[in-house]
C-alpha cells in the first residue's frame, strides 16, 4: 500500500501517519518527493484497510500497489532519486553523469594513486577499486582487504574522490562502511538476501549490481530488500548477463536502462568493463551507455593492465580513459546531460 500525502502536509502529519502504520504492526517508509511525500507500507501479509488512513489529516490518496516491488517503484516516487555527496561535490542520478573509474583490484598504494591521479585529472569524481575480490578460482588474487580500504581512504583525502568498493560478506561490509562512501554489492551477491538486509541497515549508499542471470523483476526485488530495511540511497548497475555468446565475457544489456527508468526512480549506471570483458569494446559500449540514458559509468582503468592481478584484459589504459571522457562529454550534451570538466591535479607523491 502507498499513502500519498498532500503537497502542503506538515512534518507532524507525516509523522502521525507513520505512527499509525507502526501501531498496526507494519513498517512505514516516508520518501519525500519534489512535490509531496509518499509513505510506503511493508510488512503486511494481506490487504490493509484503506479507510484507516483516508480521513487522517494531510493524506491525499491511498493506493494499493500491485507490483511485488513497492519502494523502488515510480508508484511511490515519480521524480528521480538523486544521491548526493556534498562534501565531495558529486552526485548520482542528477544532470551530471557519475563517472566511476579505477582498477579492478587495489594492488598497492603506488598503483592506486597513479590511476586515481589520471582518472581524476580526466574528470572522474568517483574512484572504484576492489579490496575484497570474490574470484572464480580460490588461487587467484583475493584482494588486500583492510589495507586496500585504507589506501582508498587515502585516495579520497588526496584527490577528493568518492570511494566505491565491494563488500562480499557481513564482516567485510562493516569495514567497507567504515572506510568507503558507497558500498557495492556484486553480481554474485545480488540475491544474498542476508547481505542485502545488512546493507539496508548501513548508513552509506549501496551500489547494487545485476546478477549474472537476473531478470529485471529479480533485480528490482533485490533493491527492494535493501530499501525495505530503511536505506533509500541505492544505485543500480547493469554489468552484463550470461548468454550463449562467446565473443564477449558477458552480454551487456543496455535495454535494461530505459526499462529500469520506466519502472523505478532509482539511478542506474552501466559497467562496460565486466559487460564485455574486452578492452577494445569498453569505449564503444561506454558511448552507447550514455546515449541510451544511463546515469553514469563504472569503468576499470589500470596503469599496466597486462600485469594486473585481476581482470587485466578488460581494463583500459589511462590514455584510453582520457579518450573515453572526451567522447562521452560530446554524447552527454546530446542527451541533455553533462560530464565534469578536466581537473588540475597535483602530482602524486
Amino acid at each position: 500500500m502507498l499513502i500519498v500525502m498532500q503537497a502542503h502536509a506538515t512534518e507532524e502529519q507525516v509523522r502521525a501517519v507513520c505512527d499509525k502504520v507502526s501501531s498496526l504492526g507494519l513498517k512505514a517508509h516516508p520518501i519525500p518527493g519534489a512535490q509531496r511525500t509518499a509513505i510506503g507500507i511493508t510488512g503486511n501479509q494481506g490487504a490493509v484497510e484503506i479507510g484507516v488512513f483516508d480521513d487522517m489529516a494531510g493524506v491525499g490518496e491511498v493506493i494499493r500497489v500491485s507490483k511485488p516491488y513497492k519502494l523502488v517503484s515510480r508508484d511511490i516516487k515519480e521524480d528521480n532519486t538523486i544521491i548526493r555527496f556534498p562534501a565531495l561535490d558529486a552526485s548520482i542520478g542528477g544532470q551530471e553523469l557519475a563517472i566511476m573509474a579505477g582498477p579492478c583490484a587495489i594492488e598497492s598504494r603506488e598503483q592506486a594513486f597513479t590511476v586515481a591521479e589520471r582518472v581524476r585529472r580526466a574528470g572522474a569524481k568517483f574512484f572504484r577499486g576492489g579490496a575484497y575480490k570474490p574470484r572464480t578460482s580460490p588461487y587467484s588474487f583475493q584482494g588486500l582487504g583492510e589495507e586496500g580500504l585504507r589506501i582508498m581512504a587515502e585516495v579520497r583525502d588526496k584527490f577528493g574522490m568518492v570511494i566505491v568498493t565491494e563488500a562480499i560478506d557481513h564482516e567485510s561490509l562493516d569495514l567497507v562502511e567504515q572506510y568507503a562512501d558507497v558500498i557495492q554489492i556484486g553480481a554474485r551477491n545480488m540475491q544474498n538476501f542476508s547481505l542485502l538486509k545488512k546493507a539496508g541497515r548501513a548508513q552509506k549508499p549501496v551500489l547494487l549490481k545485476r546478477g549474472m542471470s537476473a531478470t529485471l523483476e529479480e533485480f528490482l526485488m533485490a533493491a527492494e530488500y535493501v530499501m525495505a530495511e530503511g536505506n533509500y540511497n541505492i544505485i543500480l548497475c547493469e554489468r552484463g548477463v550470461r548468454t550463449f555468446a562467446d565473443h564477449t565475457r558477458n552480454t551487456l544489456d543496455l535495454s535494461l536502462v530505459p526499462a529500469v527508468q520506466r519502472l523505478s526512480h532509482l539511478p542506474i549506471v552501466v559497467d562496460p568493463s565486466h559487460g564485455t570483458g574486452k578492452r577494445n569494446k569498453v569505449l564503444p559500449l561506454s558511448r552507447a551507455s550514455i546515449a541510451v540514458g544511463a546515469d553514469g559509468l563504472m569503468v576499470e582503468v589500470h596503469n599496466d593492465p597486462d600485469r594486473a592481478l585481476s581482470d587485466g584484459p578488460q581494463s583500459i589504459f589511462p590514455d584510453q580513459f582520457d579518450q573515453l571522457m572526451n567522447e562521452v562529454r560530446q554524447i552527454a550534451g546530446v542527451v541533455h546531460r553533462s560530464v565534469a570538466a578536466q581537473q588540475a591535479v597535483a602530482a602524486v607523491r
